[in-house]
């Protein structure tokens, strides 16, 4: 009897869950994952976080769900890159149009610390909560860089490097004790650029006028009860407060269930018809790289490989009921060589079926690269892109050995043969091979851009010189197409392909069990995308790389300090 009247009261639970009113639940503590993981180790480290793919097209399909009464989303103190910001801020304002309640409460807006891009991402909500103990950092925003030259020397380090052209500053830190007149002008316009978006985007949000948001920027951080006098945030409360409001405003029986298994639910309800036409999604993560994508088990984060993105995207091409091909890109860029493989694959693939480039945080330098052939690029008005340029040289660490007392001997056969060494400076001949590689690249690269562009090489050069460009600022001078998301490029491809609304979307490759065991039987094997344990290169340079301080990516690399937080 106990054991039937156990199961009644499941079964009770389960259906009373089915019916019950919902509030879909996001928390953004540990932040989010830009896609699904390229490898066995990004897995594990992404276990417990969400996938924004899944957020928003979570978000889109609640919509429209009568079910869904409400979104309550913890904004944490984990750093959310600005592009993806607006992202989420552009699916929470339609989620919010179409009726809905929408929450956010944060326990602190930055602890002693910045928290205006967190406060920002909230701004698009109806109310918003702080904790009583918490503050908001609204205190602007800001780029900083360090400039080693100085301790170089002292150490008895010297640099030679080239860059193509004053805005590609990337080796300004080796080079350089203070920024140059191109390095601030650039820096400069990405932060008023920048600061413009998030001004208007919280004006709106808290329905305060642009100039007081301003004002407010310029009198932070503010303790909670001065967010709240200021008319910042809408009421100081702790989390249950907020959920037994919450409650309230959707039902005493509502249901709490996290965006992200709504999402996977929904997708197991509606499984798509394998030979069904779609769209293929091909995410191109982290540092470009010749070979397969992959994590290096030391740290530093992913890596796009070429190897990898090319298999998916011959993959996704020779599949027929592949319709059109969206590339998310969120790279800084790296290897110049691996960039112009993914650039021949994404030009062979525009040839079959639409190409829509959807730019995540960054796609700059070799992220560019890579993007610029497609049909559409479609950007958000806070991601970096650009950078189109190149840099390269070395470190000459012959002062810094003598003093340590080493010596250093160099036998070689061929007049250039020991030229990437670091124990002597480039010769006047080496010099040239070296202005001459970095000249090719640069051409090579302008010359794309121009073409992919419908640019003059006059116009497009102006454009490029290394320089790093917003989003938006990339928008007003024709380097992107559209401003918005990955649902706005996924709508795109649908649409430029005649699908419906809902035509599934499929991530590429995708393999089952058997094929990941077995490997693959060519290039041509689209398990032939398996991500690896990675090695990262820097073509000749790879020996150098650590003692260069260069990032081990590639000479067409965004620094990590464009990063806006």
């Amino acid at each position: 009897m106990d054991a039937g009247k156990a199961i009644f009261e499941t079964v009770g639970k389960l259906r009373q869950r089915r019916t019950a009113p919902l509030v879909l639940e996001l928390d953004l503590t540990e932040g989010l994952t830009e896609g699904p993981p390229s490898d066995p180790l990004a897995a594990v480290l992404s276990m417990r976080k969400p996938r924004l793919a899944d957020i928003l097209s979570g978000l889109k399909r609640a919509r429209q769900d009568p079910k869904v009464r409400a979104l309550v989303v913890k904004v944490g103190g984990n750093p959310l890159g600005l592009a993806m910001v607006q992202e989420l801020r552009q699916a929470v304002i339609r989620f919010r149009a179409s009726g809905k309640l929408t929450v956010a409460y944060a326990e602190t807006f930055g602890e002693f610390g910045g928290g205006t891009v967190p406060y920002y991402l909230a701004t698009a909500f109806e109310r918003l909560y702080l904790q009583p103990s918490g503050d908001v950092g609204l205190t602007g925003l800001a780029m900083e860089q360090r400039f080693v030259k100085g301790a170089l020397t002292k150490l008895g380090i010297g640099y030679e490097a080239g860059q193509r052209h004053e805005y590609k500053t990337a080796v300004n830190t080796f080079t350089q004790d203070h920024m140059t007149e191109a390095h601030r002008e650039s820096a400069a316009r990405i932060l008023e650029s920048v600061t413009e978006t998030v001004v208007a985007g919280i004006a709106d949000g808290r329905r305060l006028d642009p100039g007081k948001v301003r004002e407010l920027i310029d009198r932070g951080p503010f303790t909670s009860a001065e967010a709240k006098e200021a008319g910042l945030v809408d009421g100081l409360a702790y989390r249950d407060e907020v959920y037994d409001e919450l409650k309230r405003a959707a039902g005493e029986d509502a249901h709490l269930l996290y965006v992200s298994r709504y999402a996977k639910g929904a997708s197991v309800r509606k499984l798509p018809q394998p030979m069904a036409d779609g769209i293929a999604l091909v995410h191109g993560t982290g540092m470009i790289k010749s070979g397969r994508s992959g994590r290096s088990p030391l740290g530093g984060g992913g890596a796009m490989g070429s190897d990898t993105i090319s298999a998916s995207l011959r993959a996704a091409r020779r599949d027929e009921h592949v319709k059109a091909v969206v590339f998310r890109v969120d790279s800084p860029g790296g290897s110049y060589v691996a960039s112009d493989t993914v650039w021949r694959e994404v030009t062979l693939t525009s040839k079959v079926k639409p190409v829509i480039v959807s730019m995540g945080d960054v796609a700059a330098s070799g992220g560019y690269f890579v993007s610029m052939a497609a049909d559409v690029i479609v950007a958000q008005p806070g991601t970096l892109t650009g950078s189109i340029g190149v840099y390269g040289g070395k470190a000459v660490l012959a002062e810094l050995l003598e003093k340590i007392g080493v010596n250093s001997e160099l036998l070689a056969e061929g007049a250039n043969a020991g030229m990437f060494s670091s124990s002597r400076g480039f010769s006047p001949e080496q010099w040239e091979r070296v202005n001459a590689w970095l000249d090719r690249i640069y051409d090579d690269f302008v010359g794309k851009v121009a073409r992919s562009r419908d640019l003059s090489p006059e116009r497009a050069h102006e454009l490029a010189k290394g320089r790093v460009w917003t989003g938006a600022d990339a928008h007003a001078n024709g380097l992107v197409d559209e401003l918005g998301g990955l649902e706005d490029a996924l709508a795109l491809a649908r649409k430029r392909t005649g699908l419906t609304d809902d035509a599934p979307v499929r991530t590429y490759p995708r393999l089952n069990p058997l094929e990941r065991l077995r490997g693959p039987e060519s290039s041509e094997d689209k398990s032939a995308a398996l991500a690896r344990i990675r090695l990262d290169a820097w073509g000749p340079l790879a020996r150098l790389s650590a003692e260069l301080g260069l990032p081990a990516g590639g000479p067409l690399l965004l620094p990590s300090w464009y990063r806006i937080s």
